[in-house]
């Protein structure tokens, strides 16, 4: 024991809160370095621990992609049932959802699986007449045709590649999908949790907010359960909108290829619909494939699509994605294009999808530490002086 100033008796092992902060800094430095060290057994058990969660967490994606239709059926269709209109409004949403699962799988998946297998067994057929009718140009018009006709063979030698690759994946594909359907208990699950999340949405929430301000305080319990709201509130609007807006535009596409005469009408549709999902980038993922698919097959088709997408992804830019997203995220372009670069860069597809309402949450939250900031110093959003005209420039504050 050591004597304080007072002369009473003072444990050695006592800490004060500056003592215990660089100990928990000491404590996350050795962690860290714990990890970067075992790496690779850290990704394993990581992998390991997520493959178990897999369930749960599928069963949240459905619960929060069905969440906002079942709101609608117990606010608009079943209100009078009172305590029985959640669980009429749950039984509603997914019988929609196998309903639609089931035409989808019915109508959709086998003329898309045809497409793909004409497209392949057809292949060599369409590759010739390619090379026909570029011989043929370059003779009306009396190009130069050796390295024109050295870009089409490298062309058919990278298309030939591809459809070897597919050809060669089908059994692939085949045992995947035998993995997939071994993996029915693993589906069930997640249908299940998901229909357990929805029923018992307003109670588990409320089970959040008791342990949030049982471990935080008061003030910082109502700042993360706001940014949560807010946060919430973005990725529903967005998510939503997008899927909405993916959809009326995979219809379209398939409604004017077929007015068009567009070869393979399901698969190119199905391939823009699901792309464009994808903000900013989707129209150029989804159309570069296609066009390719399209000259192999018919020039003139590719031509056709190729005017056609613009026309579509140009009314789907000015016109029907203003009017279903609004400003949901509130991001201008810029900022747009950074999140979903970075989100695909560092996560893929899920980051060019989830990078936007991520970074409009953290836009907002930047934004909102910005201007209390100003406030404090006496400066409005607008960089003016609190009190004084719009007109005048902002006087200088005083140091404090």
């Amino acid at each position: 024991m050591r004597q304080n100033d007072e002369g009473k008796g003072e444990n050695w092992y006592h800490l004060d809160k500056r003592g215990l902060s660089n100990l928990v800094v000491i404590c996350i430095g050795v962690l860290l370095y714990m990890v970067l060290t075992n790496l690779a057994q850290v990704q394993a058990a990581v992998s390991a621990f997520m493959s178990i969660l897999s369930p749960f967490i599928a069963g949240f994606v459905i619960a929060f992609l069905l969440n906002s239709p079942t709101n609608f059926f117990e606010e608009r269709v079943y209100p009078d049932l009172r305590k029985s209109a959640r669980l009429a409004s749950i039984v509603t949403v997914y019988l929609i959802a196998f309903a639609t699962l089931m035409v989808l799988l019915e109508l959709v998946l086998p003329q898309v699986g045809d497409s793909i297998s004409k497209l392949l067994g057809n292949m060599s057929f369409y590759l010739e007449n390619l090379n026909t009718m570029v011989q043929e140009v370059v003779q009306k018009f009396h190009l130069e045709g050796n390295n024109l006709l050295n870009l089409i063979d490298s062309y058919d030698d990278l298309v030939r590649q591809a459809a070897n690759i597919v050809s060669s994946s089908i059994p692939n594909l085949f045992n995947f999908g035998v993995a997939l359907g071994n993996g029915v208990v693993n589906a069930f699950t997640a249908i299940v949790a998901s229909i357990y999340m929805l029923a018992g949405k307003s109670r588990l929430i409320e089970q959040l907010k008791k342990l949030l301000y049982a471990l935080l305080p008061t003030q910082n319990a109502n700042r993360l359960l706001r940014i949560s709201k807010q946060a919430n509130q973005i990725f529903v609007g967005f998510i939503n909108g997008k899927l909405i807006d993916s959809a009326i535009i995979g219809v379209l596409c398939f409604v004017l290829c077929t007015i068009f005469q567009i070869p393979y009408a399901i698969l190119i549709s199905l391939i823009v619909g699901v792309t464009n999902i994808i903000p900013f980038f989707g129209p150029i993922i989804g159309a570069v494939p296609c066009v390719m698919i399209l000259f192999i097959v018919d020039a003139w088709a590719a031509l056709r699509f190729f005017v056609l997408i613009i026309g579509l992804q140009q009314f789907d830019g000015n016109i029907l994605g203003p009017k279903i997203l609004g400003d949901s995220t509130g991001l201008s372009a810029i900022w747009v294009l950074v999140a979903i670069v970075l989100g695909g860069g560092l996560f893929g597809f899920a980051g060019m999808l989830l990078g936007v309402p991520t970074f409009a949450v953290l836009y907002a939250l930047v934004r909102e530490w910005a201007n209390e900031r100003l406030a404090e110093k006496g400066i409005d959003a607008e960089g003016n002086t609190l009190g004084a005209l719009p007109d005048e420039a902002p006087k200088e504050t005083e140091m404090e």
